[in-house]
């Protein structure tokens, strides 16, 4: 029989990842403390949870997709949480980018009530979400990966089981670290071109093909020159991404110097009222010292 699932969390990746799964044919129960995506889901099939702890009381495997380590703490842990409606055996995996150590700490919190806990922060913003080809990073037992790999696999072009509960999250940090860093590397570079005359559509064009290119400029780029920051992936959700990095990064003793460039760049724009923009939009710190604006010129 098939397993039901509960899909927490409808935000800007979580309800294209939730109308993949109904598309591909599961049976969902969700929640969101915004009531539109929930009555969008329902309208497609969807039955509506009345809190976390409903929504686990109706499935065998609770998906949540919430913006930081306290939200899942407080659905995963809290009042009317899932905790308190769940079966024992109910798998949950969370998708949401948080600490490592807190992705353990509600591991552990969970498993004495008999919870196996996924943890699987996702790659590739809104678009990816969309199309059901997200990069999944997998922490957890390799007997639960196995349990839920084709249901990841409905939302994700890939989903790799890492290691234990927090390599995920470990993972995403290292990715989120390096997306930062091409961002700001493309940005500094497509405003000295501009500045100096060049048109930066062709330097684009011209580099593409080579080292310098990545997925990362492929997909930021031809936004910058249409002026679309609208957003993907918020400037203030990768800021609490690296914020995490730097914390995980100070606790065992590693030192990230450009991560914190990156951030304070980010804060900056934060601090400018562009928090809300696309994290490509973080030419635009570049932009404001060099005076130039990236786009299309013809």
């Amino acid at each position: 029989m098939q397993k039901k699932i509960g899909f927490i969390g409808l935000g800007i990746m979580g309800k294209p990842m939730a109308k993949n799964l109904i598309k591909a044919g599961y049976s969902l129960v969700v929640y969101d403390i915004v009531e539109d995506p929930v009555k969008e889901l329902v309208e497609l099939g969807a039955e509506a949870g009345e809190s976390p702890k409903d929504v686990a009381s109706k499935s065998d495997i609770v998906i949540t997709m919430l913006p930081n380590s306290p939200h899942v703490k407080e659905v995963v842990l809290g009042e009317n949480g899932v905790i308190e409606g769940a079966k024992e055996g109910l798998i949950l995996v969370d998708m949401s980018s948080i600490a490592p150590i807190a992705a353990q700490e509600i591991a552990a919190a969970v498993k004495e009530k008999g919870i196996r806990m996924l943890d699987a922060p996702v790659s590739g913003g809104e678009p990816k979400a969309i199309d059901g080809t997200l990069s999944i990073m997998v922490g957890g037992d390799e007997e639960t990966f196995k349990e839920v790999e084709d249901i990841l696999k409905v939302m994700g072009s890939s989903a790799v089981l890492i290691g234990d509960v927090g390599s995920g999250n470990m993972t995403k940090l290292a990715n989120q670290i390096i997306v930062a860093l091409n961002i700001a590397a493309m940005s500094e570079a497509m405003v000295l071109a501009t500045k100096a005359g060049v048109d930066p559509e062709k330097v684009y064009q011209a580099i593409r093909g080579g080292l310098a290119g990545s997925t990362v400029l492929d997909a930021k780029m031809p936004l910058v020159l249409e002026r679309n920051f609208k957003p993907g992936f918020r400037i203030e959700l990768h800021i609490k991404d690296l914020m995490n990095a730097l914390d995980t990064g100070h606790g065992v003793d590693v030192p990230l110097p450009l991560t914190t460039q990156v951030l304070e760049m980010m804060y900056a724009l934060k601090v400018d009222g562009k928090q809300g923009d696309d994290h490509g939009g973080l030419i635009q710190f570049f932009e404001k010292l060099a005076n130039v604006e990236v786009k299309r010129q013809n």
